[in-house]
């Protein structure tokens, strides 16, 4: 592994916890030697995030649309930005560029990014580990609502299992390291629930 996409709030969120748990995050990528990919904004747990991973000296490349770097958001001390056409080029850039997915708390945005990129490897259009950092129980009804999902076989225990949960940084980033896709042919058998 190289670089880890890191979807998060472009807000603080109510709780010092969330950026307690960015900073974390960010010292746990610099000690693995990991770089960071996000959004590319100096704003919310997206700044604080890059900021951290910076300022310990670590790799930071943001993705961000032309449309939002135009608000003056785009961070302006990145090892790379990259501006993008469009939040459709935004995201296929960041998963060409990533190598895992982390989402940190965050709003419609984070959610939407992280599903899209979990259902990509239900579907085996890649192979690469995704989670969810569980900070302070935020997604505690989400993880619910997943499993209340499984067991009423709309989801199916394989692909559920994809998406891995943690509450500390470093095992979330120790699990990726250990982590093995399904293989091809679990995908296609029908008895798989």
């Amino acid at each position: 592994m190289k670089n880890i996409c890191v979807y998060c709030g472009s807000s603080p969120g109510r709780l010092e916890a969330y950026s307690d748990t960015a900073r974390a995050l960010a010292q746990a990528l610099v000690e693995r030697d990991l770089g960071l990919v996000y959004g590319g904004a100096s704003v919310g747990i997206m700044g604080l995030v890059a900021d951290s991973v910076l300022q310990l000296g670590g790799r930071v490349v943001g993705v961000i649309p032309e449309a939002l770097a135009q608000k003056e958001l785009a961070h302006k001390s990145l090892t790379e930005l990259h501006v993008t056409t469009s939040m459709h080029a935004r995201k296929t850039l960041m998963v060409e560029l990533s190598d895992g997915f982390i989402a940190l708390p965050g709003g419609i945005g984070t959610l939407e990014e992280i599903f899209e990129i979990w259902t990509w490897a239900q579907l085996g259009f890649h192979a690469k580990p995704c989670g969810l950092l569980n900070v302070a129980g935020y997604y505690d009804g989400l993880i619910a609502f997943l499993d209340h999902a499984v067991a009423e076989q709309f989801v199916k225990p394989l692909h559920r299992s994809i998406l891995s949960v943690e509450q500390e940084p470093a095992a979330l980033l120790d699990g990726f390291a250990r982590y093995q896709a399904p293989s091809a042919h679990k995908w296609l058998d029908k008895d798989q629930t």
